[in-house]
């Protein structure tokens, strides 16, 4: 059990027999009432949020989530493919567990994976990963790193601003935490 006074971002919690993660949280102190903090939470196998209220101090159960390092093999059309790098078994996460995450995601690429009761429930990005420049218009000469910007498309889909320099082909390292453009790895 945990009070929730003791709440932070990525914790998960049991509720009503479903298993939540603690997306953002807010305590509050009325001039008359009782202290109470407001949560965002998600469903962690639903994929859905819904806002909930506690009064402070208001114990919840916590869920006991195990981490295993994996790999991430392939996307079949509606789920994504993981494989356990000790038993080979394999998992699949709906696009609705994932969220924006699947705009990071690499075949092969190693991370770790969040397992509920054996389910596997979310993963655990890199904070920076490197990805392909798809499409974006033209470098032009003379642009420096201090210049404007300009749209691209990643090998992943994903469209983030670029500094004018970047040209389709180039590898770029992105912070997951943000979705911002960090530096260019190579041509």
């Amino acid at each position: 059990m945990i009070s929730t006074n003791d709440f932070n971002t990525g914790l998960t919690i049991e509720l009503d027999g479903e298993v939540y993660q603690v997306l953002e949280f807010q305590h509050s102190k009325s001039g008359r009432g009782s202290a109470f903090v407001r949560s965002k939470l998600r469903n962690v196998e639903e994929g859905y949020v819904i806002n909930k209220t506690f009064k402070a101090g208001e114990k919840v159960e916590t869920a006991h989530v195990d981490k295993k390092k994996m790999q991430f093999l392939y996307w079949d059309g509606s789920d994504y493919i993981f494989m356990d790098n000790e038993t080979y078994e394999q998992f699949h996460l709906s696009e609705e567990q994932l969220g924006d995450k699947i705009n990071y995601l690499k075949e092969n690429m190693e991370l770790e994976i969040s397992l509920y009761q054996k389910r596997p429930i979310d993963i655990d990005l890199p904070t920076f990963v490197e990805l392909e420049v798809e499409q974006t218009p033209p470098g032009v000469k003379g642009n420096t790193v201090s210049g404007g910007t300009k749209r691209a498309t990643l090998e992943t889909g994903l469209e983030i601003q670029v500094p004018l320099f970047i040209n389709e082909g180039d590898i770029i390292k992105i912070d997951t935490r943000s979705g911002d453009y960090v530096e260019r790895i190579s041509k």
